[in-house]
């Protein structure tokens, strides 16, 4: 827990829904060792906020506006302290490298119990990390796929607008933020995805990005 927030743990909730929002903290209102000390539905407001009501731990929608992984990013900066656990409809392989690779140490889905939540809430609090059971099972999967694939790259090579792309999947970006970014078209873009898990003998975003850093062949600060 951060120095100097008492016996609770102060939460920020940041969600584009303000009805999902009250929910939410309701759900955690009721618990003695809880409280939510702020609320947004504008991820750009995140950092500030934290900042101001010295917050532990943020619930923050993935699809919030302005941008949950922007949100997150921007958030490391200023409170590097406050633990996030991302909110989203549903697991994609994109999101969570994003979420992770920005300083996310949670990834639950909305659907997710209340009990769940504030076990969540507890956990990343005292310095835990944990993902949804589908996701933690995904890839887990996408790990032993990789195991089983160990000796099947050789020599695999990605193009330099290849590795651009990919590049930038890392970051959480989609087709469409991809496509702006590099002035390009989508379907272009999801040509160059295609490409790469032709080469590098994958079916995920994601464990394109893991295989590609293991092999060398991509570098994520």
């Amino acid at each position: 827990m951060a120095e100097g927030t008492g016996s609770r743990v102060r939460v920020v909730v940041a969600d584009r829904q303000p009805l999902y929002r009250r929910g939410v903290a309701a759900v955690l209102g009721a618990e003695r060792d809880l409280v939510v000390v702020g609320e947004t539905g504008d991820g750009a407001q995140v950092p500030a906020l934290v900042a101001k009501v010295r917050a532990d731990v943020v619930l923050l929608d993935l699809e919030i506006d302005g941008g949950g992984v922007e949100a997150c990013t921007r958030l490391r900066e200023v409170r590097p302290d406050a633990r996030v656990v991302v909110l989203t409809h549903a697991d994609d392989d994109a999101d969570l490298a994003g979420a992770v690779r920005a300083g996310a140490r949670g990834y639950l889905r909305k659907d997710t119990a209340p009990e769940e939540l504030v076990a969540a809430v507890r956990t990343v609090a005292t310095g835990g990390s944990l993902l949804s059971p589908a996701m933690a099972s995904r890839m887990l999967e996408e790990f032993a796929v990789l195991v089983r694939r160990q000796d099947s790259l050789s020599g695999a090579t990605l193009s330099r607008r290849e590795l651009e792309v990919l590049s930038l999947v890392a970051q959480g970006l989609g087709n469409r933020a991809i496509a702006d970014q590099l002035f390009i078209s989508e379907n272009t873009v999801k040509n160059h995805v295609r490409n790469i898990h032709e080469k590098l003998q994958v079916h995920s975003r994601m464990e394109a990005v893991v295989r590609a850093v293991r092999d060398g062949l991509l570098q994520i600060a």
